[in-house]
């Protein structure tokens, strides 16, 4: 643990001293000025420049990070490809890799530097099935078909952090300061599954502050309780016995049965609990073929909540209707494996102000009438407002109101906010309007527009960087704000349970189907410079009103 940590600046002490009820979404006054912090104001200027300009020069390779990720549109536990390329570019530029964190063998973790603070940046890098889409043509036309691909932008967070360390790291080696930088991908954020192994097994141990980047459709970030569910990812197994469905099927217990009646025992329960919940769940074992009484069934539940004790209140709830389930259809439950968990997220005040700042300085990115012509076709072919492009960045966002909440999606960075002082940086890589989880996502993912939307947030990010290494009482603060408001009278207690491992089999059948069609569409960055120059796409391309899809220049080649 940081010595610095105890001696908190007074302005803010006060704040965290506070009972939590007392708290007011109001900045507090900044200390007054002494020539001291105005020296410390006038470096920190100067080199938030100095990294500004560095990561401008920098953006071709962030871009090539971006277009090689998202060529490779590989599924959770299964990026292989794009771990391959981090850890690489991360070695070739000093930092100490290790690999295969917690067992994952797409998990790493990247040093440099050394003492304190240590900043921890972190992005997910995984995609979704059936999200398969040439970039930057305004219509639904896969790549692959049925392939997976970078439906929600995945693609561009670890450019950005990588973008951003580098810039960072230069301006440490010649000013000499101190303080260690770690990079981590989300390894299979789209079904909860390493964030809350990562936190149970150490990587958080020494960290001072973790900076997070999620894609989004602007600039901004944020404090307090987010809205966002707590998750747990549970698959429930059920063993029967076989028979000849037509000849004896008196003689079978059938697997597929019990699945059945558990989802209709959960649906006819679902009216009956909180609105704030969200479950949902697919079937993704229901036997072999229609004359055989399957002996084995298996059904993926998401439960969704928004604390703790409710969510331990749902899965025992389920677990019941699976009890009862099998009961009634004479099989067996086979088990009950959570692949996955995550904490509704809550984001430290002290670094969400920081950043904040930053984010008004750095601005949005200059978009051109290209970037507003690709967005507003493509809200138009989904059905949202043609609002185009952010033209302003987000404002800070306060604490979501208990009353308010309904229910939304989850990320397992909430496990991680519970572990240390964290938060998360939305930059505006992506189209706003669009549903999420779709291949219209894609479509702007290996574009200029998300290219310059990652080169901004790496230039938040790398300012939120120099703030923390330069003013260790900011580090303090954020500490005091994470003991005395977020965690004294919410306790963190796992959602994984002590045998839980990393569901690292999982997407690997789906991916071992695809990649080989994929492959044919790897960016080469030596040949090409860029995605779109490969794969023969004018930017942007927007179809006529009822024409068909273009097909791209290399799709015609033999």
């Amino acid at each position: 643990m940081s010595a610095f940590r105890w001696s908190v600046v007074p302005v803010l002490a006060l704040l965290a001293a506070a009972p939590a009820a007392a708290q007011r979404p109001t900045r507090p006054a900044p200390a007054r000025a002494t020539p001291a912090n105005a020296a410390l104001r006038a470096r920190l200027e100067g080199l938030k420049a100095e990294v500004a300009r560095e990561i401008e020069a920098r953006q071709p390779l962030t871009a090539r990070i971006i277009d090689q990720l998202y060529s490779y549109g590989e599924l959770g536990f299964q990026e292989f490809q794009s771990s391959r390329l981090l850890v690489g570019l991360l070695r070739d530029s000093g930092f100490t890799v290790e690999e295969r964190f917690d067992s994952i063998p797409t998990a790493f973790v990247a040093s440099w530097g050394s003492g304190k603070p240590v900043i921890s940046l972190g992005s997910d890098f995984d995609g979704l099935p059936a999200t398969s889409q040439w970039p930057g043509i305004a219509c639904q036309d896969p790549m692959v078909e049925n392939g997976p691909g970078h439906g929600e932008g995945h693609n561009s967070g670890l450019a950005l952090d990588l973008a951003a360390a580098f810039a960072v790291r230069a301006v440490m080696q010649r000013e000499h300061i101190p303080g260690t930088i770690r990079i981590w991908p989300g390894v299979a954020e789209e079904i909860v599954g390493a964030k809350a192994f990562y936190v149970r097994d150490g990587m958080f141990r020494d960290v001072d502050l973790v900076l997070f980047a999620h894609v989004g459709q602007g600039l901004g970030t944020s404090w307090g309780d987010q809205d966002a569910t707590g998750i747990v990812s549970v698959l429930y197994s059920f063993e029967g016995q076989s028979a000849h469905a037509a000849g004896a099927p008196w003689r079978g217990r059938s697997a597929l049965d019990a699945v059945e009646l558990m989802d209709v025992g959960w649906n006819f329960r679902r009216e009956h609990l909180r609105l704030q919940q969200r479950s949902h769940y697919v079937i993704t074992d229901g036997g072999d073929q229609p004359n055989v009484v399957p002996p084995h069934a298996t059904v993926w539940y998401y439960l969704r909540e928004m604390d703790y004790p409710h969510i331990q209140e749902m899965i025992a709830i389920a677990d019941s209707i699976a009890r009862g389930a099998a009961m009634m259809t004479g099989t067996r439950l086979a088990s009950t494996r959570i692949i996955g968990a995550a904490w509704p997220q809550h984001f430290n005040r002290v670094i969400a102000e920081t950043m904040q700042a930053n984010i008004e300085r750095v601005g949005l990115p200059a978009w051109t009438d290209d970037d507003q012509r690709l967005a507003r076709a493509v809200q138009r072919l989904v059905g949202a407002p043609d609002s185009g492009l952010a033209r302003r960045v987000d404002s800070l966002r306060a604490p979501r109101r208990v009353e308010d909440f309904r229910g939304g999606g989850s990320d397992d960075i909430g496990d991680v906010s519970w572990a240390v002082p964290t938060v998360t940086l939305r930059y505006p890589s992506n189209v706003p309007g669009l549903p999420g989880h779709n291949w219209s996502n894609g479509i702007a993912m290996a574009t200029p527009l998300a290219h310059k939307g990652a080169t901004a947030g790496a230039k938040v990010l790398a300012m939120t960087m120099l703030d923390f290494l330069l003013t260790p009482a900011l580090v303090d603060s954020a500490w005091g704000y994470y003991r005395n408001v977020q965690t004294r009278t919410v306790h963190y207690q796992p959602l994984l349970r002590p045998q839980d491992r990393p569901a690292t089999w999982m997407n690997a059948e789906t991916m071992a189907r695809f990649r080989p069609q994929q492959q044919r569409w790897y960016y080469d960055p030596a040949r090409f410079p860029s995605y779109l120059a490969q794969l023969g796409i004018t930017y942007p391309t927007i179809p006529a009103a009822g024409a068909g899809c273009p097909i791209p220049a290399a799709a015609q080649r033999p």
